[in-house]
């Protein structure tokens, strides 16, 4: 039996070794993978530290003008001149905020109080990045541009806008 046991002994003291060592490699495959990742996080860091260079110009006031119309970039506030309908004084200054609803309901941005045919929730008006958008919002009788029926159109300085009988004009 002795010797069956020294074997025995032997055998599990070979596995527990076996077991330490296969430990010891993880632990520095982890150790590598840990410092690899750390080593991608800085030089990460230090790369957009740097940044790209920035170039400056300077414009004449003409190159300046034509800069902002080609952008759509306004240097004043939009806003829509009345021109006539039920609801609005003719002459009425209108400022377009972020996103203004046109309509009949109450408590929306422009109340066209008394005009029929302008539905409740009729369009809406919305300033963006790129310029000012009209939107219908499913209206009865459509919102229109110029004379011509839209959905949704991007507007310009002198665009005329119709919901129901009510007549505005943009303004830069």
């Amino acid at each position: 039996l002795d010797g069956d046991r020294l074997r025995a002994i032997a055998a599990v003291t070979l596995l527990a070794l076996a077991a330490d060592e296969t430990l010891l490699i993880l632990k520095i495959v982890f150790l590598v993978l840990l410092y690899g990742f750390i080593l991608l996080v800085v030089r990460s860091a230090t790369k957009d530290i740097g940044g790209a260079p920035q170039e400056s110009i300077i414009l004449g006031a003409a190159e300046a003008t034509a800069l902002r119309e080609e952008l759509g970039v306004r240097s004043r506030p939009m806003r829509f001149r009345v021109l006539g309908g039920p609801g609005l004084r003719a002459g009425t200054k209108i400022d377009i905020g972020a996103a203004t609803v046109i309509g009949r309901d109450d408590g929306i941005g422009i109340h066209l109080d008394g005009d029929e045919f302008a539905s409740g929730q009729h369009a809406r008006i919305e300033s963006r990045a790129d310029g000012v958008w009209v939107e219908d919002l499913g209206s009865t009788n459509g919102t229109f541009v110029n004379g011509e029926r839209v959905t949704a159109q991007r507007l310009k300085a002198g665009d005329v806008v119709r919901v129901g009988q009510t007549e505005l004009r943009l303004e830069a």
